[in-house]
């Protein structure tokens, strides 16, 4: 298989795109950001990355804290208009018609339309040049009602959307779990290695978020 090389750049996809809300119910903002993801399971540990110069960066050192909306697809438009008006200019969740609520462990506020929200307390922020990252601890996971299933959350439900370069997709299609291909009925029904057909693959289902990991 032959390869072209490029410079380096972030050409990594795709990634989640999520709005974080920042700030009080006075002094509150909602920025988009792709740059997020998870850096420790125990303790629960996640970052974002925040442009010195953006509204938001101001807010995050002020208040340490800040809540993860994961968007989905209904909630795409008003993704992409948080990610290109600035909180100096305009009330975003004024303007895209979105609720605030205070979070339950830190002092920031959440979108309830969100389905899944995290909120994070703010323990390191690194200069990184073009972006501090911001590190947090998670201390609470909201997921709503809709969503749930047998207690768990059940990420089919959710319509999360992801992030790929200035294009915006929809995930949802379930593929498979984790360690599905090291099952013997997969192995037997489908082969090892490269090629397998996704769209008829044979294996066993486990219940919705119910992932062992080693």
């Amino acid at each position: 298989m032959s390869k072209t090389m490029l410079k380096g750049s972030t050409l990594l996809s795709p990634l989640p795109v999520v709005m974080v809300s920042v700030g009080d119910d006075t002094d509150k903002n909602i920025i988009t950001i792709a740059w997020c993801g998870v850096v420790c399971s125990n303790p629960p540990r996640v970052y974002i990355s925040v442009r010195k110069e953006r509204h938001s960066h101001e807010l995050l050192k002020k208040h340490g804290c800040f809540v993860i909306n994961t968007t989905s697809k209904e909630l795409t438009a008003a993704c992409d208009y948080c990610g290109i008006r600035s909180g100096r200019d305009v009330d975003k969740f004024k303007e895209m018609g979105l609720t605030a609520v205070k979070a339950n462990t830190v002092d920031s506020v959440m979108i309830e339309e969100s389905p899944v929200t995290l909120e994070c307390k703010v323990f390191d922020v690194i200069n990184l040049g073009s972006h501090d990252m911001f590190l947090a601890d998670v201390l609470a996971v909201n997921v709503d009602d809709s969503i749930m299933t047998e207690g768990k959350a059940d990420f089919a439900k959710a319509n999360l959307v992801c992030y790929s370069h200035g294009e915006y997709y929809s995930v949802g299609r379930h593929l498979g779990r984790f360690g599905f291909a090291a099952q013997k009925k997969f192995i037997r029904a489908n082969g090892k290695g490269i090629g397998v057909d996704m769209d008829k693959a044979k294996f066993t289902k486990r219940k919705p978020n119910n992932v062992k990991k080693k």
